[in-house]
Protein backbone atom coordinates (compact mmCIF):
# COMPACT_ATOMS: atom_id res chain seq x y z
CA UNK A 1 0.00 0.00 0.00
CA UNK A 2 2.80 2.48 0.55
CA UNK A 3 3.76 2.60 -3.30
CA UNK A 4 0.44 4.39 -3.74
CA UNK A 5 0.56 6.47 -0.44
CA UNK A 6 -2.71 5.86 0.96
CA UNK A 7 -4.05 6.95 4.49
CA UNK A 8 -6.58 7.03 5.75
CA UNK A 9 -6.61 10.79 5.95
CA UNK A 10 -5.75 10.72 2.05
CA UNK A 11 -8.53 8.58 1.19
CA UNK A 12 -11.14 11.04 2.86
CA UNK A 13 -9.74 14.31 1.35
CA UNK A 14 -9.53 12.43 -1.67
CA UNK A 15 -13.03 11.53 -1.17
CA UNK A 16 -14.31 15.46 -0.55
CA UNK A 17 -12.65 16.30 -3.53
CA UNK A 18 -14.55 13.77 -5.72
CA UNK A 19 -17.74 14.38 -3.71
CA UNK A 20 -17.11 18.23 -4.81
CA UNK A 21 -16.59 16.91 -8.34
CA UNK A 22 -19.12 14.52 -8.98
CA UNK A 23 -21.99 14.74 -5.92
CA UNK A 24 -21.51 13.07 -2.65
CA UNK A 25 -23.79 10.19 -3.43
CA UNK A 26 -21.14 9.36 -6.61
CA UNK A 27 -18.49 9.02 -3.99
CA UNK A 28 -17.83 5.09 -3.82
CA UNK A 29 -14.84 2.90 -2.93
CA UNK A 30 -14.57 2.09 -6.62
CA UNK A 31 -14.10 5.22 -8.03
CA UNK A 32 -11.54 6.65 -5.48
CA UNK A 33 -9.68 3.35 -5.84
CA UNK A 34 -9.39 3.95 -9.67
CA UNK A 35 -8.25 7.36 -8.54
CA UNK A 36 -5.35 5.69 -6.59
CA UNK A 37 -4.33 3.50 -8.75
CA UNK A 38 -5.08 0.55 -6.79
CA UNK A 39 -7.82 -2.45 -6.83
CA UNK A 40 -11.21 -1.42 -4.46
CA UNK A 41 -9.36 -4.15 -1.71
CA UNK A 42 -6.48 -1.82 -1.34
CA UNK A 43 -8.77 0.17 0.76
CA UNK A 44 -10.11 -2.01 3.23
CA UNK A 45 -7.12 -1.35 5.04
CA UNK A 46 -7.85 2.12 5.73
CA UNK A 47 -11.68 1.95 6.34
CA UNK A 48 -14.12 -1.08 6.60
CA UNK A 49 -16.42 -0.04 4.13
CA UNK A 50 -18.65 3.07 2.06
CA UNK A 51 -20.51 3.51 5.03
CA UNK A 52 -17.57 4.16 7.42
CA UNK A 53 -15.54 6.44 4.23
CA UNK A 54 -18.94 8.16 4.08
CA UNK A 55 -18.71 9.32 8.24
CA UNK A 56 -15.75 10.03 8.00
CA UNK A 57 -15.93 12.32 4.95
CA UNK A 58 -19.22 13.87 6.57
CA UNK A 59 -17.53 14.67 10.16
CA UNK A 60 -13.99 15.96 7.69
CA UNK A 61 -16.05 18.37 5.65
CA UNK A 62 -17.92 19.60 9.17
CA UNK A 63 -15.01 20.17 10.42
CA UNK A 64 -14.09 22.39 7.68
CA UNK A 65 -17.32 24.48 7.77
CA UNK A 66 -17.56 25.33 11.21
CA UNK A 67 -13.37 25.98 11.16
CA UNK A 68 -14.88 28.58 8.02
CA UNK A 69 -17.95 29.63 10.26
CA UNK A 70 -15.48 30.14 13.67
CA UNK A 71 -12.98 32.14 11.98
CA UNK A 72 -15.98 34.34 10.26
CA UNK A 73 -17.56 35.35 13.67
CA UNK A 74 -14.40 35.79 16.07
CA UNK A 75 -14.88 38.67 17.77
CA UNK A 76 -18.19 40.07 16.34
CA UNK A 77 -21.95 39.62 18.08
CA UNK A 78 -25.61 39.86 17.16
CA UNK A 79 -26.15 40.87 14.07
CA UNK A 80 -22.43 40.94 12.81
CA UNK A 81 -22.22 37.84 13.85
CA UNK A 82 -25.09 36.25 12.55
CA UNK A 83 -24.15 37.81 9.19
CA UNK A 84 -20.86 36.60 9.55
CA UNK A 85 -21.99 32.87 10.28
CA UNK A 86 -24.36 32.67 7.72
CA UNK A 87 -22.41 34.21 5.21
CA UNK A 88 -19.88 31.51 5.87
CA UNK A 89 -22.18 28.99 5.76
CA UNK A 90 -23.70 29.38 2.27
CA UNK A 91 -20.34 30.34 0.90
CA UNK A 92 -19.06 26.69 2.18
CA UNK A 93 -22.47 25.26 0.47
CA UNK A 94 -22.15 26.46 -2.47
CA UNK A 95 -18.19 26.36 -2.87
CA UNK A 96 -17.90 22.77 -1.87
CA UNK A 97 -21.20 20.97 -3.01
CA UNK A 98 -20.16 17.22 -2.35
CA UNK A 99 -18.30 18.37 1.19
CA UNK A 100 -21.62 20.23 1.74
CA UNK A 101 -24.13 16.98 1.25
CA UNK A 102 -21.99 15.12 3.63
CA UNK A 103 -22.52 17.20 6.71
CA UNK A 104 -25.76 16.70 6.54
CA UNK A 105 -26.12 12.75 6.69
CA UNK A 106 -27.38 11.03 9.51
CA UNK A 107 -24.50 9.71 11.69
CA UNK A 108 -24.45 7.28 14.17
CA UNK A 109 -24.47 8.83 17.27
CA UNK A 110 -21.80 6.80 19.12
CA UNK A 111 -19.42 7.77 16.22
CA UNK A 112 -20.06 11.16 16.84
CA UNK A 113 -20.16 12.01 21.16
CA UNK A 114 -15.94 12.24 21.14
CA UNK A 115 -16.17 14.47 18.14
CA UNK A 116 -14.27 17.52 17.80
CA UNK A 117 -15.89 19.02 15.07
CA UNK A 118 -19.24 18.59 16.47
CA UNK A 119 -18.58 20.04 20.37
CA UNK A 120 -17.18 23.21 18.43
CA UNK A 121 -20.29 23.12 15.85
CA UNK A 122 -22.15 23.28 19.14
CA UNK A 123 -19.88 25.86 20.84
CA UNK A 124 -19.70 28.29 17.92
CA UNK A 125 -23.52 28.12 17.11
CA UNK A 126 -24.34 28.58 20.98
CA UNK A 127 -21.45 31.59 21.39
CA UNK A 128 -22.80 33.51 18.08
CA UNK A 129 -26.52 33.13 19.88
CA UNK A 130 -25.18 34.28 23.32
CA UNK A 131 -25.98 37.64 22.02
CA UNK A 132 -29.73 37.15 21.95
CA UNK A 133 -30.19 35.67 25.28
CA UNK A 134 -31.95 32.53 24.81
CA UNK A 135 -32.19 29.56 27.17
CA UNK A 136 -33.20 25.85 26.30
CA UNK A 137 -35.45 24.73 24.98
CA UNK A 138 -35.55 28.10 23.07
CA UNK A 139 -32.12 27.62 22.23
CA UNK A 140 -32.46 24.93 20.78
CA UNK A 141 -35.26 25.82 18.61
CA UNK A 142 -33.58 29.19 17.23
CA UNK A 143 -30.67 26.61 16.26
CA UNK A 144 -33.09 24.71 14.56
CA UNK A 145 -34.95 27.53 12.36
CA UNK A 146 -31.16 28.98 11.45
CA UNK A 147 -30.02 25.49 9.95
CA UNK A 148 -33.13 24.78 7.96
CA UNK A 149 -33.89 28.12 6.59
CA UNK A 150 -29.86 28.11 5.69
CA UNK A 151 -29.67 24.86 4.32
CA UNK A 152 -33.17 25.61 2.59
CA UNK A 153 -32.08 28.57 0.84
CA UNK A 154 -28.37 27.03 -0.16
CA UNK A 155 -30.04 23.92 -1.46
CA UNK A 156 -32.49 25.92 -3.28
CA UNK A 157 -30.07 28.31 -4.51
CA UNK A 158 -27.56 25.31 -5.82
CA UNK A 159 -30.36 23.80 -7.59
CA UNK A 160 -30.97 27.14 -9.59
CA UNK A 161 -34.70 27.03 -8.08
CA UNK A 162 -34.81 31.30 -7.70
CA UNK A 163 -35.28 31.73 -11.47
CA UNK A 164 -37.31 35.44 -10.03
CA UNK A 165 -35.90 38.64 -11.44
CA UNK A 166 -35.19 39.75 -7.87
CA UNK A 167 -31.34 39.52 -6.95
CA UNK A 168 -30.28 36.08 -5.20
CA UNK A 169 -28.16 38.03 -2.75
CA UNK A 170 -30.88 40.67 -2.25
CA UNK A 171 -33.24 38.12 -1.03
CA UNK A 172 -30.49 36.23 1.84
CA UNK A 173 -29.72 39.66 2.81
CA UNK A 174 -33.18 39.64 3.54
CA UNK A 175 -33.92 36.72 4.95
CA UNK A 176 -30.52 36.96 7.09
CA UNK A 177 -32.39 40.22 8.56
CA UNK A 178 -35.76 38.78 9.03
CA UNK A 179 -33.67 35.95 10.91
CA UNK A 180 -31.97 38.55 13.63
CA UNK A 181 -35.25 40.26 13.86
CA UNK A 182 -37.18 37.20 15.11
CA UNK A 183 -34.49 36.02 17.27
CA UNK A 184 -34.14 39.50 19.13
CA UNK A 185 -38.45 39.37 19.34
CA UNK A 186 -37.81 35.38 20.24
CA UNK A 187 -41.27 33.86 21.93
CA UNK A 188 -39.84 32.80 24.85
CA UNK A 189 -40.94 29.68 26.62
CA UNK A 190 -42.89 29.99 29.62
CA UNK A 191 -42.04 27.64 32.21
CA UNK A 192 -44.64 24.76 33.25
Amino acid sequence: MARAGITADRLVAAAADLADEVGFEHVTLSALARRFGVKDASLYSHVSGLRELRTRLALFAGAELIDAIAAAVAGRAGKDALTAFATAYRTYALTHPGRYAATQIRIDPELTTDSPALRRTTDVTYGMLRAYDLHEPDLTDAVRLLRSTFHGYCVLEAAGAFAHSRDVQASWDKAVDALHTALEHWPRETPR
